[in-house]
Formats: structure tokens, sequence, C-alpha cells
């Protein structure tokens, strides 16, 4: 049913749930796990900025390696990748370019004006996606 499954990785509490259900939902359908962190470029004539956004890349670079290496004790192929853009627009891409058959995302469980000045990237993926994409709420007793 799913040979290609996609989980955006930001590194935060809130895509713990996501990474089990999408290492689990692999494992079940044999498929490989893709692991995709994205990290927003930084716009500036200041050139110390650049080092700001090499701590992001490693940061992110480092959240896709740890599902990769979770996925692995659970025997489940993995691939990691990563991204510079605007997160919801990554992860589109990313779906179209590699195939990808489940999306599946954390969601923090905003409501109201955060939610509404915050933005979801989750809810503009589960909008604009032309492929299933399962949601998993954080609930604040998981960390």
């Amino acid at each position: 049913m799913y040979d290609r499954i996609l989980v955006p990785t930001d590194g935060s509490t809130a895509v713990e749930g996501a990474i089990e259900r999408a290492i689990d939902l692999a494992e079940t359908y044999d498929a490989t796990l893709h692991a995709l962190a994205v990290v927003e470029p930084i716009y500036t004539v200041n050139e110390g900025l650049g080092s700001i956004y090499d701590t992001l890349e490693a940061g992110a670079r480092e959240s896709a390696d740890e599902v990769a290496e979770r996925a692995a004790a659970a025997d489940v192929t993995a691939v990691t990748a990563l991204r510079t853009g605007v997160p919801h627009r990554e992860i589109l891409d990313y779906v179209d370019d590699e195939g990808i058959d489940l999306v599946v995302m954390g969601t923090h469980g905003r409501t109201g004006l955060d939610r509404y000045l915050l933005g979801s990237v989750t809810e503009k993926v589960v909008r604009l996606s032309d492929v299933p994409v399962l949601t998993v709420r954080h609930r604040e007793d998981e960390g």
C-alpha cells in the first residue's frame, strides 16, 4: 500500500508521535522512511548570521539523522534529506520529487489566536498535498 513514507522533522517534541507512527507504518508496509528537515533561509546583510544559519542547518541535519537511527533500530530502511526554503513548499516538492505515498506529520494542537498568528506548516501540507497526510497530535504529557 505504501512504499515511501515521509516524516518531516524539526527536532521538536511535537513530532515525536509522528516519528513513532511513521516508523511503525514503514515497518508494517516494508516501506522506505524518508526523514526530511527544512531550514528556512536567512536574508541579511550582516555576515555574522552565516554562523547562525550553519547552526540551524546542523541541528536540522541532526534531527533527520536521529529519525534514521531510530528507523534502523526498528529494521526500517531510511533516507534523510535537508532542504532550504519555505517549509510547506519544500515538503510538498519533496513529495513530488521522491514519489512519496504518505506523509506523517506532527501537530502542536494550537487553537485560536496562536494558530492564526503562527500559521501551520502541517495545515498547509494537508490542504495542498496530492497524497494522504496522517497528522499525529502532540500531547502535552509526551514532553
